[in-house]
């Protein structure tokens, strides 16, 4: 199955819907720290349900953006779920980006990026649509350091890049941005039983969830053009 496949088939079955609640515990504090202006332009890599643009138009006033998708479904959902006439999104593969070099001020992705079939190749598509000195948000909770996570690969079913921080870092670089900030942002907000409630269905240990949400939680990296 392709990468457009299976997440046609999730926006059918209305599993965007949940991306928002699952993934704004930590996307939040990462969005906060980009340095959006008014009137900026941004690009959503992977944009799903489109929620991260709505948040900054709503909080930055931001200019003409853009949510990018692998799925066409998920890109028709969100344009569904935004009323907004200055955000578009559209279907479109990571490797070849359907716009002209300095297109944006920012990109943002989140939960996205580990499903590129060539991340250096995705990168410097990135840095060629970014204007210089523009910025890439890219946050991840599927990385190596996180273990707990590893077995997401087995719920799907096409191939996961699981790179460790150093290869962020390394594959940044190459594709020409410097590395401006990396950090690991953890889910305070996801309640974790006392040790006596566990094992539970999900988890074998109440150290394993400690390790994935509080020790964890979500990989961002940032790049410069």
């Amino acid at each position: 199955m392709s990468v457009q496949e299976e997440f046609d088939s999730w926006a059918e079955s209305g599993k965007d819907r949940g991306m928002e609640d699952r993934h704004w515990h930590t996307a939040k504090h990462a969005l906060a720290r980009m340095p959006v202006e008014a009137g900026d332009r941004i690009l959503d890599l992977g944009t799903g349900s489109g929620y991260a643009l709505r948040a900054l138009r709503d909080t930055h006033d931001t200019g003409r953006s853009v949510g990018l998708d692998g799925s066409a479904e998920m890109a028709h959902n969100a344009r569904a779920y935004t009323d907004d006439p200055s955000i578009g999104f559209l279907q479109g593969d990571f490797h070849h980006l359907p716009f002209a070099d300095d297109s944006f001020d920012h990109v943002w992705s989140m939960e996205a990026f580990y499903y590129a079939q060539e991340p250096i190749a995705v990168l410097e598509e990135l840095r060629r649509v970014l204007r210089p000195g523009g910025t890439f948000y890219c946050a991840v909770n599927y990385f190596e350091e996180s273990v707990h996570t590893h077995e997401w690969q087995d719920s799907i079913s096409i191939e996961m890049l699981r790179w460790d921080r150093g290869q962020y870092r390394e594959a940044f670089r190459t594709a020409g941005f410097a590395v401006a900030e990396q950090d690991t942002i953890p889910d305070e907000e996801v309640e974790i039983p006392p040790a006596e409630a566990f094992p539970t269905e999900q988890w074998e240990s109440r150290e394993a969830m400690v390790d994935r949400y509080r020790t964890w939680g979500t990989l961002l990296t940032v790049g410069v053009a």
